[in-house]
């Protein structure tokens, strides 16, 4: 893809995907995905989608079996069988897309930075800029050929429970302050944060239009982080917008702790942070 056709190597906005939707090394997905709900996101996209996208289901696509955690990582080799099967090719540019702030889509995002895909991005204020703008909307289906990916055998940019205790590393957790503050906890075991982490909550990456903010921005709202940051949400999936934000800022040191709270809060023996102090 030429100059101009992204905001960043991260975000492209919806009147540069509009240039470029017929492009044929293009690959939209949709990762629309509701926690209350999950099975929300299909509905909406057979209600209505950019076209020539195709379905990507968080829950059955983006997840595996087993493993840490709510959320866990799916096996590189099935996330690859994915790929190929919603069509996407090595050289193929990807946008993924939701409703929700880039919140889903950035955990796509992730997977295929982590696999080393070359040429990923999120669109910029998602599904509901694309409508905002009047940009065409379709019930249509697409026809897809499978794709050619090749086999991913590893995750790379993963922390397991163990790293994480293990010290020296920064912590972010990407969740809600109430819940980083352990007022409230409505899904996992234990109420609070891992010691030592700082609240940045994924939410606070967005403008009130629900946009990424500016480069300059996010680098004043990670500067106060360390080197190699350890990004966790509740079960690994908002956590990937943080660590999406701090690419968009110019680092990509950052490391995803896959299990998240999900997974540290099971264990009974893992201490807990309350409050607002780190």
């Amino acid at each position: 893809m030429s100059g101009g056709y992204r905001l960043s190597p991260m975000l492209i906005s919806a009147s540069d995907l509009a240039a470029r939707i017929s492009d044929a090394r293009l690959s939209i997905i949709d990762v629309r995905w509701y926690l209350a709900d999950p099975s929300r996101g299909r509905r909406e996209y057979e209600a209505g989608h950019i076209p020539t996208s195709v379905f990507c289901d968080l829950e059955a696509d983006l997840t595996g079996q087993t493993g840490p955690g709510r959320h866990p990582l799916p096996r590189p080799e099935a996330f690859t069988a994915t790929l190929r099967r919603l069509g996407v090719h090595r050289d193929h540019a990807v946008v993924a897309y939701d409703d929700s702030g880039g919140s889903a889509a950035a955990r796509l995002w992730w997977m295929l930075r982590s696999i080393g895909h070359p040429e990923v991005s999120v669109l910029d204020g998602g599904f509901s800029e694309w409508t905002r703008e009047e940009r065409p909307v379709t019930q249509a289906i697409p026809r897809v050929k499978p794709g050619s990916y090749t086999t991913a055998l590893e995750w790379s940019g993963v922390i397991d429970r163990e790293g994480v205790a293990a010290g020296g590393h920064p912590l972010i957790d990407a969740r809600a302050p109430e819940r980083y503050r352990g007022e409230v906890e409505p899904i996992d075991p234990k109420a609070g944060h891992i010691p030592g982490a700082v609240n940045l909550a994924y939410a606070g990456n967005l403008g009130p239009d629900g946009r990424f903010l500016s480069p300059a921005d996010l680098a004043r709202r990670y500067e106060p982080v360390g080197p190699s940051p350890v990004v966790y949400c509740g079960s690994g999936v908002t956590a990937c917008h943080g660590i999406l934000a701090l690419a968009i800022a110019g680092r990509t040191d950052a490391l995803l702790y896959e299990g998240s709270w999900s997974d540290w809060s099971r264990q009974t023996d893992s201490p807990v942070g309350l409050g607002d102090r780190p």
